[in-house]
């Protein structure tokens, strides 16, 4: 059964959502940024009116471009800061584009990138600019992204914007001495995607993807910590055909059918660690990238060298300490030590800014069911469905909890 609008549209809005943005900056120039984003975004609400009764065209992404070129326009016409440019603007924007909008990241998308990560932002608010413009994130969603409230993003975001205009920033890549800093914010920006698409919305596990593989493609770009995200990625990515059950609920590791991991992604996988281990740096993407390649090459959980993914979370840990990573490594205690330790390692952990967090009730729901402490767990798992969780965790959740 084919797609209908809605769907058709979300596929489209997550794969060129960057691609039509870069293109009107590029013509606007990044003060008008702001702008390219918002008309981008109402070309996407009128394709959803206007297909819904029409039918899709036969170029869904030229007719977006089309349409947002001509809001953009209007806007022109309308501001007077713009007026006397629209001449030059005018010329500068294609009338017309590609059948298809490539599916590579161009050099205006890897501009894009490096716009939203310029150092003279705000810090909190370059990751967020980056998830906005590339990812085509709405604020709830890069919210939920940094664990915070929705009203905080929106303040970052208009900090962040405001910058890029008062500070006259430019659609460039950065001097070759300016790569490592400004990467950094597009690395954390590509792995957030990620990490919101493998919770939730598949597609943006391509997504990311396809943004970390033209970044270590390129040749200025192609650093070992690029690499070492890019394995990481491919890595987790190859484990997305198990992770789920047939009523749609998360299948935990332990339990997935490892036959139905995607050999290729592994394989990906292992050669992007090869080229990340070339330089000295260990980031916290080589570490995690380590991690996940001792689950690719286990053929079982009881397999699984535990006592080596203990020993590099608390190196991650030490190189990065965060709750997250903490709670990560508790389940590797649990592993090694048993469910004992592992519980009290959780209870050792600062876990204030995870007490809205679902996981760290179901894994603390875990350690207590196989200690046969059956009433805690059910205290523990409703904890868990009280949090904020994807249908998918909620699924997970609920068995677990009637079990």
């Amino acid at each position: 059964m084919a797609p209908g609008p809605q769907a058709t549209l979300e596929q489209l809005f997550r794969r060129h959502h960057a691609r039509l943005v870069s293109l009107l900056t590029r013509s606007f120039g990044p003060a008008h940024l702001e702008l390219a984003q918002d008309v981008v975004q109402e070309a996407m609400v009128r394709a959803l009116g206007v297909w819904s009764y029409r039918g899709m065209p036969d170029d869904p992404a030229g007719w977006l471009y089309r349409v947002a070129r001509n809001l953009a326009l209007d806007h022109v016409r309308r501001e007077r800061t713009l007026q006397e440019k629209e001449p030059q603007i005018r010329a500068s924007i294609p009338l017309e584009t590609d059948p298809e909008l490539p599916q590579d990241l161009d050099d205006d998308q890897l501009r894009l990138l490096f716009l939203c990560g310029h150092p003279a932002l705000p810090l909190d608010g370059r990751v967020a600019l980056m998830l906005k413009t590339v990812g085509g994130f709405g604020s709830g969603e890069i919210a939920r992204a940094f664990l915070t409230k929705e009203t905080t993003i929106a303040q970052r975001l208009v900090r962040a914007q405001r910058r890029v205009k008062e500070l006259e920033l430019r659609l460039e890549l950065p001097d070759p001495e300016q790569l490592g800093e400004r990467t950094e914010g597009g690395l954390e920006a590509i792995y957030l995607i990620f990490n919101e698409g493998y919770s939730n919305r598949l597609e943006l596990c391509d997504e990311a993807q396809r943004l970390i593989e033209a970044l270590a493609a390129h040749p200025r770009l192609g650093s070992p910590t690029v690499h070492a995200l890019a394995a990481l990625i491919a890595f987790q990515h190859s484990r997305t055909a198990a992770r789920f059950a047939d009523d749609g609920s998360i299948v935990l590791l332990e339990d997935q059918d490892r036959s139905c991991w995607d050999r290729r992604q592994i394989d990906c996988g292992m050669r992007h660690f090869a080229a990340a281990s070339e330089g000295e740096v260990e980031s916290g993407y080589h570490l995690q990238a380590a991690i996940a390649s001792q689950h690719a090459v286990a053929d079982d959980d009881a397999s699984t060298d535990w006592r080596s993914i203990l020993t590099l979370y608390t190196r991650l840990y030490q190189l990065s300490p965060g709750a997250v990573i903490a709670l990560n490594r508790c389940v590797a205690v649990g592993k090694v030590h048993g469910a004992e330790e592992g519980l009290l390692a959780l209870d050792a952990i600062d876990a204030k800014k995870l007490d809205d967090y679902a996981l760290l009730h179901a894994t603390r729901a875990y350690f207590l069911e196989q200690l046969g402490r059956i009433d805690d767990a059910k205290v523990a798992y409703q904890n868990a469905l009280r949090a904020p969780c994807t249908e998918a965790q909620r699924r997970f959740l609920m068995r677990r909890l009637n079990r």
